[in-house]
């Protein structure tokens, strides 16, 4: 697979507001573990090989054990592996990845609400819609994994 440009290059200016947006995630209030658990269950759904491998490296980085990498997208069986606040997030995750597919149903909304106040809520949809954008800059372009260049 050839890429086909390098969007950084092209226009660093959109590039870096992405980054911004990063950025204000990952030094917000929501856990950086969270926040990757979510960007890995994003980028699975939209089949992102390039966050896919950058996503599992950061969270390996993280200490996250390489079970609970694995049962990422099969979360809801995973048992005690996730948390009930990643359950949530995740679950928040795949409906508004999908929302083409069904809306944001109104039991969708309230389960995540359950889990998170105002602030991180608005947060985690900011981070969802992030990685949304990072995953179709990546596909549309062809930018290779990490994982592939070796």
């Amino acid at each position: 697979m050839t890429k086909r440009l390098d969007y950084n290059q092209i226009a660093p200016v959109g590039t870096k507001a992405l980054g911004v947006m990063y950025g204000y995630i990952m030094q917000g209030e929501l856990p950086a573990e969270l926040v990757e658990l979510v960007y890995l269950r994003v980028s699975q759904i939209n089949n992102c090989g390039y966050w896919l491998d950058m996503h599992t490296r950061d969270l390996t980085k993280r200490g996250v054990p390489i079970g609970k990498l694995a049962q990422v997208q099969a979360w809801k069986e995973g048992g005690d592996l996730f948390s009930d606040t990643e359950r949530a997030a995740l679950a928040w995750a795949e409906t508004l990845t999908r929302v083409a597919d069904n809306g944001v149903p109104d039991d969708a909304y309230q389960a995540v609400r359950a889990a998170f106040g105002e602030k991180d809520l608005v947060d985690l949809t900011i981070a969802i819609s992030l990685m949304n954008a990072y995953d179709r800059m990546a596909i549309s372009f062809r930018k290779t994994p990490h994982a592939a260049k070796k």
